[in-house]
Formats: C-alpha cells, structure tokens, sequence
C-alpha cells in the first residue's frame, strides 16, 4: 500500500485546486498576500527572489527573500493556504543551485542574479 491513504489523497488534491504559475528559485516574484486588520482584509504585495522551494504537495512551501531599507527580509510562504491569493512571476533567474541560501551572506552587486534568457 502507498504511504498516503486514498482518503487522505482525495482531500489533499481537492485542497491543491489553486492554479499556481512555474516559477523556480532565483525568480523574481511578487506574492499577494491577505492580510487581516481588525475586521478589514486588503492584500499586501511581497515582492522578493525564491531562494528555496519546498515540492511536498499539499505541503510544498517556498522562501521569498528581499531587501527592504538595507535589512534583508526572508518569508516563508506555504504554496497552497488560502492566505497566498496570487503569486506572479516577474523575471526568470538564471542559477544552477536549487537552494541559494548564500544569498544571505551577500549584498549589493554579488548578490545579483542573472536572466534567464529564452
């Protein structure tokens, strides 16, 4: 038997309906996220480069990471809450790595990463 049961499966693939755009990391990317204030909810957009990316289904989760007033700021999104309303691709990276977590070390112009072209 598989390790995930077909009723568990059922209900996982019911909640992943969300249509999620491919993105890798080293993209730049500018998440909506919901955001409550009291009893008014706006959106707040969160734009930063995929440093990391978690493919577990229900379960994935990516880590967006960016500068903002000289202070590096790193946010942990999981892919399908209902708190992510949208996520949109703004430019493609070019990196060979599947995690860059060096990027914390780094600032300024090494810190940039290469277009994908085509």
């Amino acid at each position: 038997m598989s390790s995930k049961s077909k009723v568990i499966q059922a209900i996982e693939s019911e909640q992943m309906g969300k249509e999620i755009p491919a993105f890798s990391p080293g993209d730049t990317i500018v998440v909506q996220v919901k955001v409550k204030e009291g009893t008014r909810e706006r959106l707040q957009a969160f734009e930063g480069v995929v440093i990391g990316k978690r493919n577990r289904g229900l379960n994935s989760a990516f880590t967006v990471r960016k500068i903002s007033h000289g202070v590096g700021v790193e946010r942990t999104f999981q892919t399908y809450s209902p708190l992510v309303d949208s996520i949109e691709v703004k430019r493609r990276g070019d990196v060979r790595q599947a995690k860059l977590y060096y990027l914390r070390e780094r600032s300024g112009r090494s810190a940039r990463i290469k277009e994908k072209l085509a």
